[in-house]
C-alpha cells in the first residue's frame, strides 16, 4: 500500500508540476502531462462493454485462471484481453477509437503510396528523415526503421488496406503478447505464478494504448521473441525443438530492431532468460536468427546506423528538442505508473525486496519461482530506465514503452492471494478513468 501510495504521489506531482510548466511556456508539448492527452470527459459505445469486461475479470478471473486447463487458459486470456482492448477503444467509437488512429498526419498509412517501389523506398529512406528536405517522412515513419511502415504497406498489398484493418491488426496481434508473457512466466517461474499473473495481464491499464497503436504490434513481436527463447532454454531434452525455438526467437528479435530503434533493449530480457535458465545452448541459434532481418534490409539498401544517426537529429528538430529532460526523466515514470497500474507498482516493490536473495541464489541455481519472476520484471524495469535516461523518450512513453511494461505486469502475481480482487479493481479503475476523462492521442 505504501508503494502504491508513492505511485499516486508521483502521478499527482507529474500532473501538477507538468501543468504549471506547460501553462508557463508550453515546453512540454502535451495538453495533459504526463500523458499525451487532452481533458475530454465522455462516454461511448464501448462504455458498457468495458465496465462489464472489467467486472467479469475481477469477479471470475482469479478463479478461472486457477482451474482452467493450461491451453484453455491461454485462449481465454487472449480473448478476454481482446475484449478489454476493443471495449476501451470503442469508448471513442469505431472511427476515432480504431479506424482513424493510424491514418493521422503523423502515422504510417499516410505514406503507403510512396512505397509502390519498395526497393527504391528502402534505398532512399534515410534521405527523408530530417525536417527540411522536400518530402520528409511524417513523425512516426521517420522515428522508426522501415519495418514498421512496411507492415502496413504489405497489409495494403494483400487487400487489407485502410485504418480499420491496420487497427484490428495491431489490437489482435498486440493482445497475443499476453499469451507470450504467460508462456514465458510459466517456463521460467512455474505454472502457479503464471496463473496468478493472468488476470493482471488481461486487465492492464496499458490496454488503453494498445488499441490501436502500432506499438502494440511491436510489443507482440518482441514478446514472442522472449517467449520462444524461454521455450528453447527449457527444451534441453529435445535439441531440435530447442534449436527451432531459438532460431525463431532470433528472427523475431531481428525484426523487432527494424520495427523500433529503442527496442534493441529487448536484448536485456533475452539475456535475463538465459541467466535465469542457466544455459547458453540456445545462443548460437539465437544469434543466427537475429542476423537474418538486418542482412535482408541492408542488402535492400537500408542503413540502420545512418538512419538512427539522422533520427537523433530529427528528434531534436521537433518536439524532442523542446521538451525539457529535467521534467520528462521522471515524468515518463509517472506515465508508466498509469499504464502499468498500481498493482504493478506494489508487485515491483515485492520483486525489489526479494532481488538480493534471488541474485545470490541464481549463482547456485536455487532461485525460487518468485525470485525468478521478480528478476524478470526488474530486468524489464532496467531496460525501461535505460530508455528513459537516454533522453530519446520524452513523453508518449505510455504508448512507446508497452514492450517493457508488459513484463512489469506479472509482478502483481507476487501480491497476497486474498488481495487480488482489490488490486484488479484498482487496475480497471485507472484504465476506465483515463479513457473516459481524457482524449488520448499519438
Amino acid at each position: 500500500m505504501i508503494a502504491a501510495a508513492a505511485g499516486v504521489l508521483l502521478v499527482t506531482a507529474a500532473v501538477l508540476i507538468g501543468r504549471a510548466v506547460q501553462n508557463a511556456d508550453g515546453s512540454l508539448v502535451v495538453h495533459w502531462p504526463p500523458l499525451l492527452a487532452s481533458w475530454y470527459p465522455h462516454a461511448g459505445p464501448g462504455t458498457p462493454a468495458a465496465v462489464a469486461v472489467a467486472a467479469a475479470v475481477i469477479a471470475y478471473g482469479p478463479a478461472l485462471a486457477g482451474r482452467l486447463p493450461w491451453r484453455a487458459l491461454l485462449a481465454t486470456a487472449w480473448a478476454a484481453c481482446l475484449a478489454w482492448i476493443f471495449s476501451l477503444a470503442m469508448i471513442d467509437g469505431w472511427g476515432r477509437g480504431i479506424a482513424e488512429r493510424l491514418t493521422t498526419k503523423h502515422e504510417y498509412l499516410q505514406v503507403i503510396s510512396r512505397f509502390d517501389d519498395i526497393g527504391a523506398a528502402l534505398r532512399g529512406f534515410d534521405t527523408h528523415i530530417l525536417i527540411g528536405p522536400p518530402g520528409n517522412w511524417p513523425a512516426h515513419v521517420a522515428g522508426h526503421p522501415p519495418g514498421a511502415t512496411l507492415t502496413f504497406v504489405l497489409l495494403d498489398r494483400i487487400g487489407l488496406g485502410g485504418g480499420g484493418w491496420a487497427g484490428v491488426w495491431c489490437i489482435v496481434l498486440g493482445g497475443s503478447a499476453v499469451v507470450a508473457a504467460l508462456v514465458t512466466v510459466r517456463t521460467l517461474a512455474g505454472e502457479g505464478l503464471a496463473r496468478r499473473a493472468a488476470p493482471f495481464l488481461v486487465l492492464a491499464p496499458m490496454a488503453v494504448w494498445t488499441g490501436a497503436s502500432a506499438d502494440a504490434w511491436f510489443c507482440a513481436v518482441a514478446a514472442w521473441s522472449v517467449a520462444l527463447l524461454a521455450l528453447a532454454a527449457a527444451h534441453r531434452d529435445c535439441p531440435g525443438r530447442a534449436a527451432g525455438a531459438a532460431l525463431g526467437s532470433g528472427l523475431l528479435y531481428g525484426l523487432t530492431c527494424y520495427l523500433s530503434y529503442g527496442l534493441t533493449l529487448v536484448a536485456l530480457l533475452l539475456l535475463a532468460v538465459l541467466l535465469l535458465t542457466r544455459t547458453a545452448r540456445p545462443l548460437p541459434f539465437l544469434l543466427l536468427g537475429a542476423v537474418v532481418v538486418p542482412v535482408a534490409f541492408t542488402l535492400a539498401g537500408f542503413n540502420w546506423w545512418e538512419a538512427y544517426r539522422l533520427l537523433v537529429e530529427r528528434y531534436h528538430q521537433g518536439a524532442g528538442g523542446i521538451r525539457p529532460y529535467a521534467y520528462w526523466v521522471w515524468g515518463n515514470l509517472a506515465a508508466t505508473t498509469i499504464s502499468a497500474g498500481l498493482a504493478t507498482v506494489a508487485g515491483l516493490r515485492r520483486a525489489a525486496a526479494g532481488a538480493p536473495t534471488a541474485v545470490r541464489a541464481l549463482r547456485t541455481g536455487t532461485t525460487t519461482a518468485s525470485g525468478r519472476l521478480g528478476l524478470l520484471a526488474l530486468t524489464a524495469l532496467l531496460a525501461l530506465l535505460v530508455a528513459d535516461l537516454s533522453g530519446m523518450s520524452k513523453a508518449e512513453t505510455e504508448r512507446i514503452w508497452q514492450p517493457f511494461v508488459l513484463w512489469l505486469l506479472p509482478a502483481a502475481a507476487l501480491l497476497p492471494r486474498d488481495t487480488r480482487r482489490g488490486w484488479l479493481t484498482a487496475q480497471a479503475v485507472v484504465a476506465l478513468l483515463v479513457n473516459h476523462l481524457l482524449w488520448t492521442g499519438w
